[in-house]
């Protein structure tokens, strides 16, 4: 948004507070430039000394300009990056609603426990030999998280959800293969509640797309599933819970007609944290499922570093895992890394996953017990249902009055005849110090507003949270459309025209003569 000089317009200007600074700061919030117009291109924050003669060995390859980057201070950069943090929302600065994504606390000791000697200073091509303690720690994770689903086998080496569902479904295409069927196979069931990556990732390794309707109720109806499965069917796609926040009721049904039809049931693992200690995915006939660390078993989501989305296997995929994986020879453990004289699809990864992420997940299933994460499943369903029931007589619910899993999903009903969007609501929300709920999504609910808030919070910052979004509600029921259609109003910049933004991005920064030319 740009006020009348043609800049963004941020909170600290006048009509907004009331009050322009200087500065252009807000007290603490700090205004922040881009660091191309804080540094200079000519000059650098280290001085380096003249290097004695040498003779170039860049040849064509040397640099024949500058190289455009602005020079700094030590002080200068810290600072850049540090009012730039302060900028981010994030789970240690309060709830975070997204649904869908689990955003739950990050504990400490996870943190201290990947940074232990022997474990935050290990390297991927060191000796095994010198590596027995990461192996075993690997194995035992596998362990944990073949137990609490029920499934035999485990893939650790996937780096996240959608290179997991990608590992499971390069087994299944393996296993099929396998038996003769692949030319004939090329079909993959997906509901229309789906993650969007379950298409995308059927469509990457080959298949086609048959999507699945949802029932009145948000959830897939078996026969629905027995309509479309053929010989042309290689697999089904199915989240559970699924995305409106309900658990699939004939989940074992469609299971059971999946095989029947000689296809494979891949799972999303995605909304594990529901029912962990309550079901166990492979009871229910699932022959591949991902695990999200960074959901279900605490690791950082995003800037806390890389991913992993171990995938687990039924006995009939487990020969099609891609390698590495850890085998037992004696008192020893040994990854084998050659898929040569077996049946494994091959390899994903240039090595064997995400050793931090696997250090911070086994601690927070060792300082969880069983008994901790059945209790952390139940206290998330918990949660998402007080927020439900709290909401109810002010927000539409688009499958009625009924209790939901992890996350509760209203629809803009409610928002009818008020001249207020979904987008707007959201924005609205991040004035009162929150970051929006997941909006439009699932795509089967119009204008939809998904909320999740694991079992961490307490029950203060859950009621917090439940007046915040009344008082909005409210407002957007009197009419107070003004609250809305400009929000936010607050942060350290307004609302974007985000049509513009995705038509007409600017990736690079150009000089402003070199704007105002393009301009002209």
């Amino acid at each position: 948004m740009l006020n009348t000089q043609g800049r963004p317009t941020h909170a600290g200007d006048i009509g907004v507070t009331g009050r322009n600074t200087f500065t252009r700061n807000r007290a603490l919030q700090m205004e922040e430039a881009l660091i191309f117009e804080t540094g200079h291109l000519e000059t650098t924050g280290l001085d380096i000394e003249e290097p004695d003669a040498f003779t170039p060995r860049l040849g064509a390859h040397a640099r024949k300009s500058d190289i455009g980057l602005p020079g700094l201070s030590e002080p200068e950069t810290l600072r850049h990056y540090v009012r730039l943090s302060q900028k981010n929302y994030a789970i240690d600065a309060g709830l975070y609603p997204l649904g869908s994504c689990t955003m739950k606390h990050n504990p400490r000791i996870n943190e201290k426990l990947a940074r232990l000697p022997g474990l935050g200073d290990i390297h991927p091509l060191q000796p095994q030999s010198t590596v027995q303690g990461a192996l075993e720690l690997i194995e035992t994770l596998a362990h944990w998280l073949m137990t609490l689903t029920g499934m035999p086998a485990v893939a650790m080496s996937p780096k996240a959800g959608a290179h997991g569902e990608a590992c499971g479904m390069m087994a299944i295409k393996a296993a099929i293969e396998a038996r003769g069927e692949g030319a004939t196979r090329k079909i993959v069931l997906v509901p229309d509640s789906a993650h969007g990556t379950n298409p995308a990732t059927a469509a990457l390794i080959g298949y086609q797309v048959r999507a699945i309707p949802a029932r009145a109720d948000g959830t897939v109806s078996a026969q629905a599933v027995r309509d479309a499965l053929g010989p042309d069917v290689a697999a089904i796609m199915l989240t559970n819970p699924n995305t409106c926040g309900l658990f699939e009721k004939e989940i074992v049904e469609i299971a059971a007609a999946v095989h029947e039809a000689g296809a494979y049931f891949y799972c999303d693992g995605a909304n594990f944290n529901a029912i962990v200690g309550k079901v166990r995915p492979g009871d229910l006939g699932v022959d591949a499922m991902h695990i999200n660390l960074h959901k279900t078993f605490s690791t950082p989501h995003g800037g806390g570093g890389p991913g992993a989305g171990p995938v687990v296997l039924s006995a009939a995929l487990a020969p099609f895992a891609p390698v590495p994986f850890i085998r037992k020879e004696g008192d020893a453990l040994r990854l084998v890394e050659d898929a040569e004289g077996t049946q494994s699809f091959g390899r994903m990864t240039a090595f064997h996953g995400q050793m931090g992420m696997f250090v911070r997940a086994l601690s927070y299933a060792l300082s969880h017990g069983s008994d901790g994460l059945r209790q952390a499943s139940e206290d998330a369903v918990l949660n998402a249902n007080y927020i439900r029931a709290c909401l109810a007589d002010l927000m539409s619910q688009p499958f009625g009055d009924r209790f939901c899993m992890h996350e509760a999903l209203f629809d803009d009903r409610w928002l009818k005849d008020t001249g207020i969007t979904t987008l707007d609501f959201a924005k609205a929300m991040i004035d009162e110090g929150y970051h929006p709920m997941t909006m439009y999504f699932p795509l089967v609910v119009h204008g939809a507003m998904l909320i999740e808030p694991t079992e961490s919070e307490s029950k203060a910052s859950l009621d917090l949270f439940i007046m915040t979004m009344r008082d909005l509600a409210q407002s957007a029921r009197n009419g107070e459309a003004e609250r809305f259609s400009g929000a936010p109003y607050l942060a350290p910049r307004r609302r974007l025209d985000e049509t513009l933004a995705a038509r007409q991005p600017i990736l690079r920064w150009q000089p402003p003569a070199a704007v105002a030319e393009a301009a002209e």
